[in-house]
């Protein structure tokens, strides 16, 4: 018998936790919001996993929980890479599936916006969240679970 999928959701600043709470119940899929003991709130519906609010708590959580087979949703590139070599398949809350042959350039990008903000130069944040960016989140988990579910 096949284990059954867990997804893993690095809950301290996902914006999209309703979307991922309904879509993995449509599929069945057990989904653990994972985050520091400072974003604690009661939620019934919902399997919730507090950490120290140390700066990788979360991430060594969901790595160490974490199987071959299983997805995890993070905007975290660090946590993402040592997911995506583990075979776990990583989503962004953009709806983007991060590939493990795209890591090095995803973290060598990362590293070149930090050394630039250290050089004192101005980077762009990340754009404001938008609906748009919901539904496409939402269209690409549900692909996703499509494809790993059945």
């Amino acid at each position: 018998m096949m284990r059954k999928i867990t997804l893993y959701v690095d809950a301290d600043a996902c914006p999209v936790k309703d979307e991922i709470r309904l879509i993995a119940g449509q599929f069945n899929v057990d989904a653990v919001f994972v985050a520091s003991y400072a974003s604690f709130h009661q939620d019934p519906e919902s399997k919730w996993v507090y950490v120290d609010q140390r700066k990788e708590a979360a991430d060594l959580y969901i790595v160490n929980h974490a199987f071959p087979g299983d997805l995890a949703v993070t905007q975290d590139m660090g946590l993402a890479s040592l997911l995506t070599g583990r075979g776990v398949t990583v989503l962004s809350i953009h709806g983007f599936e991060i590939e493990e042959s795209r890591v090095p350039e995803i973290l060598h990008r990362r590293y070149l916006a930090y050394k630039s903000l250290h050089a004192g130069r101005k980077i762009r944040g990340p754009r404001p969240f938008t609906e748009d960016n919901r539904r496409e989140f939402s269209e690409a988990l549900t692909k996703l679970l499509c494809r790993l579910v059945h």
